[in-house]
């Protein structure tokens, strides 16, 4: 059931948790790529930190699953993005737009990469974001080739806990939203996930223990979905 999954493992929270632990006795694909010592990485991700990146992740382009840590780190759907060559929407389900201005010329950051996949990436086209305002979904929306990205902060803190002030989506309302953009897309792409609270950024362990369970129903949904695609 399980599909290959790949976690960009900056801050090892994944591993704190039990995530990794627990995809693994399920028998998951899994791919974990170390980034904890690459410098320069945390909200902003420097040109040399982003070529390392790029170099460590590059094997695993065609994995349909990745985690990518906090919100920190959501820049990363601009570099896994950059493998794809034919014309493609994003769907990005976020409690913020991510679509500042660079603060810092030639700086990849959380908070902008969605203004530089626009300018840098000639494969992209509609940005369809889902989160900052009240509650909505897709109406009657279809796409061609299709990459979604996930940031968990769209979620009420009953269903997560992020280092970033949150909305209030439900797990069930987020999964609803995914599936059908999944099921009117003629081809998905990627999927990413990030919006985790790591310990040295205050975790409690319910904080973890409430992540947990939403990532393996996130992981588990993802995974019967695109597996009934086939």
């Amino acid at each position: 059931m399980f599909v290959r999954t790949l976690i960009a493992d900056f801050s090892h929270v994944y591993t704190d948790m039990g995530f990794i632990d627990k995809l693994k006795k399920e028998g998951c694909t899994l791919e974990v790529v170390d980034l904890s010592s690459v410098e320069g990485t945390t909200c902003y991700c420097s040109p040399d930190a982003e070529d390392r990146i790029r170099e460590q992740v590059a094997p695993f382009s065609d994995f349909p699953i990745r985690w990518i840590d906090s919100g920190d780190y959501h820049y990363m759907t601009k570099i896994l993005s950059e493998s794809v060559l034919e014309p493609f929407d994003l769907l990005l389900l976020d409690h913020h737009p991510d679509d500042q201005e660079p603060e810092f010329e030639g700086v990849l950051s959380c908070g902008s990469w969605v203004n530089t996949i626009k300018m840098e990436n000639p494969s992209l086209g509609d940005v369809i974001t889902i989160g900052p305002a009240p509650r909505g979904g897709l109406s009657d929306r279809s796409f061609g080739n299709l990459y979604i990205s996930l940031d968990k902060d769209i979620m009420s803190r009953k269903w997560a806990r992020t280092d970033w002030s949150q909305g209030e989506f439900t797990l069930d309302e987020v999964l609803a939203i995914i599936s059908t953009a999944i099921d009117r897309a003629e081809n998905i792409l990627a999927i990413d996930i990030c919006g985790e609270l790591s310990v040295p950024h205050g975790a409690t362990p319910e904080d973890m223990r409430i992540n947990l369970e939403t990532n393996l129903r996130i992981q588990h949904f993802l995974s019967e979905k695109l597996t009934n695609r086939q």
